[in-house]
């Protein structure tokens, strides 16, 4: 039986919605407030429990879609007509079964009621819940958070009465106007214990999740943060598929070797705090820029940190930019504090990067990424044992790393098509599954 560890679904949303919130200081803790707002006016309704759940899962969720920096910044306006993030957002969460029952809900977050026109879209009724949650989000975006909220709750119900009937189901407003006169609510929603508050709401206790279930919840947070750049559409699922690899070969114990797959999928969990147009950039990037990169793998830390339970995985996940000779960052660790785990994602993490194509450079072939990590082995960069490892386990390692890069690039297609269909755009080609063509010429 595999032990579970004391991690909820939950507890993993309120992470990725930290590590979203890190794009821009006017998002921060949008997501949450969202849930909150959403739960709220589904108490208030007297919605059940199970579907109290799916509003907060629904509002932490709902522009997990919007993978660019514009897109982003667009859902802040009260009129924003940008959708674009909906349907995307569906499609990926649809193949998670713990949130498929949300990723209707999120499809038809952005439809108005225009007085009862839009209960149904293209012959599919649109789920009370989308209305909701659509309801929460226009609430959230009129917030101020430079300003006493209690000042503000006049203007917000004005904004919110006027689109009755027409954005809003009127009941909605309704339940939502009575929560309106009670500070308590207000103080809720701006709280910053608000992830406390919405734990209170779940009924029953969230499940806590098995060594499977986390395993799934990061293969979803790792196309969160992958397909924001067709230049990373497949990274951390190479990553992690060569990580695992290495680990097999090294004999850690089959836990372990899930374990390390599951950092390997979060390792660049805090690249979502790097703005989309660096990550895209073919130039070179100014110290500025650089120094933001850099940043990525403190907030991996300080994200998962938040989970004691996952602590193991957190310093594997973290730690893929230290170096043996303590030259590296952000934390200077060096080769005596540094676990095997850490040390064989970071090989893992430089020859899934080096074979990968970048808006700077092409891809590396194998040999040359194996020279250059050969390199790096002799400036006491990287573990010569796990180089060792990968250089004699290299036709497993390709093997594992292209299935699993082929399982992420078909779903960011399936994902990209979608935003194709909606604003008839070009498609975005995924660079980094290159013609990496199987066994290793050496």
């Amino acid at each position: 039986m595999i032990k579970e560890f004391q991690v909820t679904e939950l507890d993993i949303v309120m992470c990725l919605c930290g590590a979203k919130d890190l794009i821009d200081p006017a998002l921060v803790n949008h997501h949450k407030r969202v849930a909150c707002i959403a739960s709220a006016v589904g108490e208030e309704l007297g919605l059940e429990p199970g579907r109290i759940n799916e509003l907060i899962l629904g509002g932490a969720l709902h522009d997990i879609g919007a993978f660019t920096t514009r897109e982003r910044l667009a859902v802040k306006s009260f009129d924003c007509g940008d959708i674009e993030h909906a349907e995307p957002g569906y499609r990926l969460l649809n193949g998670f079964g713990p949130f498929s029952s949300v990723a209707d809900v999120i499809r038809r977050h952005h439809v108005d009621w225009e007085d009862g026109a839009g209960a149904h879209v293209d012959g599919h009724e649109v789920p009370e819940l989308s209305f909701i949650v659509h309801l929460a989000d226009r609430v959230d975006v009129l917030i101020n958070p430079a300003f006493e909220i209690l000042s503000q709750r006049d203007d917000i119900c004005a904004r919110i009465m006027e689109g009755s009937g027409g954005k809003f189901v009127p009941r909605h407003v309704k339940a939502f106007l009575s929560l309106a006169g009670r500070d308590s609510f207000w103080f809720d929603v701006v709280s910053h214990s608000v992830c406390r508050v919405i734990e209170r709401r779940v009924r029953p206790a969230p499940v806590r999740l098995d060594l499977e279930g986390l395993s799934e919840l990061s293969r979803l947070v790792s196309h969160v943060v992958d397909f924001r750049s067709p230049y990373t559409v497949t990274h951390s699922s190479g990553v992690a598929a060569c990580a695992s690899q290495l680990a097999r070969a090294m004999s850690f114990s089959p836990r372990e070797c899930r374990m390390i797959e599951i950092a390997g999928r979060l390792h660049d969990l805090g690249k979502l705090a790097v703005p989309d147009e660096i990550l895209d950039k073919e130039g070179s990037l100014t110290e500025y820029e650089v120094n933001l990169i850099k940043a990525h793998p403190y907030h991996t830390f300080r994200i998962l940190d938040t989970l004691p339970a996952l602590e193991t995985i957190t310093a594997w996940a973290s730690f893929h930019h230290e170096r043996l000779d303590g030259d590296g960052y952000p934390f200077g660790h060096d080769g005596e504090v540094l676990s095997l785990g850490s040390k064989v994602l970071a090989v893992a993490d430089v020859f899934t990067a080096l074979t990968e194509e970048r808006p700077y450079r092409q891809a590396m072939s194998n040999t040359m990424a194996l020279r250059c990590i050969d390199a790096m082995v002799e400036e006491r960069a990287l573990d010569p044992s796990v180089f060792s490892v990968l250089k004699h386990n290299l036709d497993d390692v390709l093997d594992a790393m292209l299935t699993a890069q082929a399982e992420a690039e078909n779903a960011y297609h399936s994902i990209d098509a979608a935003a194709q269909d909606l604003c008839g755009r070009a498609p975005r080609r995924a660079a980094s599954l290159r013609r990496r063509c199987g066994r290793s010429i050496m």
